[in-house]
């Protein structure tokens, strides 16, 4: 038979049309699945972008608010009609080098641990409590978008302090806090802060007692505020029977970020917020000597060995297997580049990106400078007992010279002084912010 003679049955047509019906849906199934993952992958590559723009070399893990760049800044600072140094107390010494997970970002159906209703009721069907979960959070959202970002600073309550010996240390505080304002008002930006909450407040522990939320700066005091807010919290009698691993690893104290979106959102609106800062140079040389200048189980082997390993030639073979022995120029180095070995680490980050101070407005601003003074104010502000006071010993080492202005200057001999600025520009937001003198270099 002739191949033109071949006629199909109506059996055979519809299977034919049949098959090519399914092989056209399959395709448009994929097709429509292809275009929703590209179009959300670009979304969701420009929203990092926009998140993590801003404040120096970017760690998509940790997402920052976008600043003015450093030359922006300085412009700012040299125009007549704004002084960034204002000195805090004329009588008062200058605050000067001559004298620290991966990151949870938030979404609207993400549900985090802590206080507050339970969103969806367990007898429903998961459709039903995932619908109810999504409606809870998108309306904890919408109070988040309303607030006013970044928080209004308030008034401190003094109606606890009775003494008038406070009145210089409170003075003093009062400049502090308007100075930060003022800078934060003038240069920072703020893009959708909820979009990254719960690393903003990663580093704040929560004291619901007398209602204090504290941003821990590593080196600048931080075992020994924690071990204040262990006594205030009815853990421990006493600031001076606390050992440094019950205060670091007994996991006493919360977090705000283990709240859940209401718990976090009513504290930072009612608590009294505190962050403690230090001299970023001498922060930073202090961290250096607690943890490459004793023996340590986790720095050596992680920090070390990987610092000597890219940063000393010709090292042998025993710095590289046990990581002792790091020199300090060798750890700048590790601090200054942009492709460092392994990662920061909150005890030499800056105080920028630990608080986020131009986000989280706090009410006190307390200096290691000054630091038993603005502890122990601080305690008469929030109804603390009268007994107790800010622990004045050396949390760890106390053999060692505290790390001072003329230590500090000991370990900066060692640097070029390109290295000295270069350290300086690193850490340019918290010597700004915090109105710290700008160190010798």
């Amino acid at each position: 038979m002739h191949p033109s003679e071949v006629v199909m049955n109506p059996k055979q047509v519809f299977l034919s049309v049949l098959l090519f019906g399914v092989a056209g849906l399959l395709l448009f199934m994929y097709l429509q699945i292809w275009i929703e993952e590209h179009h959300t992958g670009r979304v969701e590559k420009k929203r990092e972008q926009k998140a993590t723009s801003g404040w120096g070399p970017v760690n998509y893990l940790q997402p920052v608010p976008r600043i003015m760049t450093r030359e922006k800044i300085q412009e700012h600072i040299n125009d007549k009609n704004f002084q960034f140094h204002m000195p805090e107390d004329p009588k008062e010494k200058k605050e000067n080098l001559n004298s620290e997970r991966s990151t949870r970002v938030l979404t609207e159906t993400s549900h985090s641990q802590g206080e507050g209703p339970r969103l969806g009721k367990t007898t429903e069907s998961p459709t039903i409590k995932l619908i109810e979960k999504h409606q809870g959070a998108k309306t904890l959202f919408k109070k988040l978008r309303e607030m006013s970002w970044p928080l209004e600073v308030r008034p401190l309550n003094k109606s606890l302090v009775k003494d008038n010996k406070w009145r210089g240390t409170d003075a003093t505080q009062e400049k502090r806090r308007a100075f930060l304002q003022e800078f934060c008002k003038k240069y920072g930006g703020v893009s959708h802060p909820q979009s990254h909450l719960f690393h903003m407040v990663s580093r704040i522990y929560v004291e619901d007692k007398h209602k204090i939320l504290y941003c821990e700066v590593p080196k600048a005091g931080c075992s020994n505020w924690k071990r204040i807010l262990m006594v205030l919290n009815g853990l421990a009698p006493s600031a001076y029977n606390i050992s440094h691993d019950a205060v670091h690893y007994g996991k006493h104290l919360k977090k705000l970020d283990s709240f859940d979106l209401q718990g976090i959102y009513t504290r930072l609106n009612t608590y009294t917020k505190a962050v403690f800062v230090r001299d970023p140079m001498e922060r930073l040389v202090s961290a250096f000597r607690d943890k490459f200048e004793h023996p340590n189980s986790y720095y050596h082997p992680v920090f070390g060995k990987a610092i000597i390993k890219k940063y000393r030639p010709n090292a042998c073979e025993k710095a590289l297997n046990n990581g002792s022995g790091v020199k300090f120029k060798e750890f700048v180095h590790y601090l200054l580049d942009s492709q460092r070995p392994v990662g920061m680490d909150i005890h030499w980050e800056k105080v920028s990106k630990l608080c986020y101070p131009c986000l989280i407005n706090y009410d006190f601003v307390g200096k290691f400078e000054t630091l038993e003074e603005d502890a122990n104010y601080f305690l008469q502000l929030i109804g603390a007992p009268k007994e107790l006071k800010f622990p004045n010993f050396k949390d760890r080492h106390s053999s060692d010279e505290r790390t001072n202005a003329q230590v500090v200057r000991q370990y900066l001999k060692d640097l070029t002084r390109t290295e000295r600025q270069l350290i300086y520009d690193f850490y340019y937001l918290d010597y700004l912010m915090f109105n710290y003198t700008t160190p010798f270099l």
